[in-house]
């Protein structure tokens, strides 16, 4: 009986040891919280599944310096993308939609002009991405400000609000490290930047799940409003849930993708792999992890039976792209299609980051029915610019 308990405290301890070395104990309470109302969706009506694709699309991936890789790999997707997506259609005759999060930094006329095009066809939308280190708010608020401006214009690509007239977007932030979380305090350097987002017309935050990065925040599986302290970084570590009958709280709403432990793939034999709804070559997506997905149950609170899918990918590396525009994805549509599109017990929405936050708003206000009448609720689908110009 001894050498059994102390066989399993070793395990407990070997557990905790590489839970820590993995950034896991700061959000694993929350999953464990979590656990026992996964699922709790009422079987009696049709589960609606909203699935969002969305990309730290990053043409210069390790090659600033070469446009002509970049030109290859922006026309690989421009090429490939339309193919493949256009053999599969959600419930509501859509095929799947990518949005591309598309860095400030790395910004050419030419790529965005045939990102739009693509947009312009119904195969996605595009957003704003951004890596930067040791920046100010003053600079972040110009950085922002301008780029949102030089999408709008240039490339129709951002909606306006109808009320304020102010450009929208919806933001990843490289590097993971929203709101200067990253504990050595690089790649971002703004404690306020919630509130930057929040004034330049960002309506969602989709960075997360970044686990096992230390920028990952103590909220998980969750659709909720975060409230900036101004003088500290991660104000998103926690936040108050959005509610059917609730109104909006806070500085800015994050909408994360599932962050689970997937016990049928361990490491030693003991620790669980972590499923962060990444996609690429070596975490390919399969069908145990749409399962886990969709069993992750990402829902405004009163709303259970719609849930909300959001992976995330670089689509721009070319180790990848054979996944993302191949075979494997293609396996993936064609599973979501089976088991979650039947129309009566499930049925799948193919959904834009702008649409994903549109039906989040829908069913905070306490609107019911099919989702897909919901998708530009508030943000209209901006009108992308539909001619490919290769100029400078």
């Amino acid at each position: 009986m001894w050498l059994l308990l102390g066989f399993i405290i070793l395990l407990a301890c070997a557990f905790v040891y590489l839970a820590n070395q993995r950034n896991m104990l700061q959000w694993l309470p929350a999953y464990i919280k979590q656990y026992g109302s996964r699922g709790s969706s009422n079987n009696n009506e049709t589960t609606h599944i909203m699935f969002c694709f969305v990309d730290h699309y990053e043409p210069q991936w390790k090659n600033p310096d070469n446009i002509e890789l970049e030109r290859q790999r922006v026309d690989r997707w421009f090429e490939q993308y339309p193919k493949m997506a256009s053999q599969f259609k959600d419930a509501d005759g859509h095929s799947p939609k990518h949005s591309f999060f598309y860095p400030e930094e790395e910004y050419r006329f030419e790529h965005l002009a045939k990102l739009s095009d693509m947009c312009y066809r119904g195969f996605g939308e595009i957003e704003i991405h951004l890596h930067h280190d040791n920046d100010t708010s003053e600079n972040l608020t110009k950085t922002l400000t301008s780029f949102a401006k030089l999408l709008h214009e240039d490339h129709k690509a951002l909606p306006v609000d109808p009320e304020t007239g102010q450009i929208q977007y919806a933001f990843i932030h490289g590097n993971w490290a929203l709101d200067n979380s990253r504990c050595d305090g690089r790649w971002c350097g703004v404690n306020d930047e919630i509130t930057i987002l929040r004034d330049t017309g960002c309506y969602a935050d989709l960075t997360f799940p970044s686990a096992p990065s230390d920028t990952q925040p103590a909220t998980i599986n969750s659709i909720y409003y975060a409230k900036d302290d101004p003088n500290k970084p991660k104000s998103h570590d926690k936040g108050q849930a959005v509610r059917a009958g609730g109104k909006a709280w806070g500085d800015l709403l994050l909408i994360n993708g599932a962050l689970m432990l997937n016990w049928k793939k361990r490491k030693f034999g003991i620790m669980p792999k972590i499923e962060n709804s990444d996609i690429r070559t070596s975490n390919p997506p399969t069908k145990e992890r749409v399962d886990l997905w969709v069993n992750a149950n990402i829902h405004v609170q009163g709303q259970e039976n719609w849930r909300f899918i959001k992976i995330h990918t670089h689509g721009a590396q070319d180790g990848d792209m054979d996944i993302l525009l191949g075979e494997s994805v293609e396996n993936m549509h064609r599973y979501l299609d089976e088991k979650y599109n039947d129309g009566e017990k499930y049925k799948l929405h193919y959904v834009s980051a702008r649409e994903a936050y549109n039906i989040v708003k829908a069913a905070e206000a306490g609107e019911k029915g099919d989702p897909n009448q919901y998708r530009d609720y508030i943000l209209p689908k901006p009108a992308f610019a539909s001619l490919v110009d290769t100029g400078n």
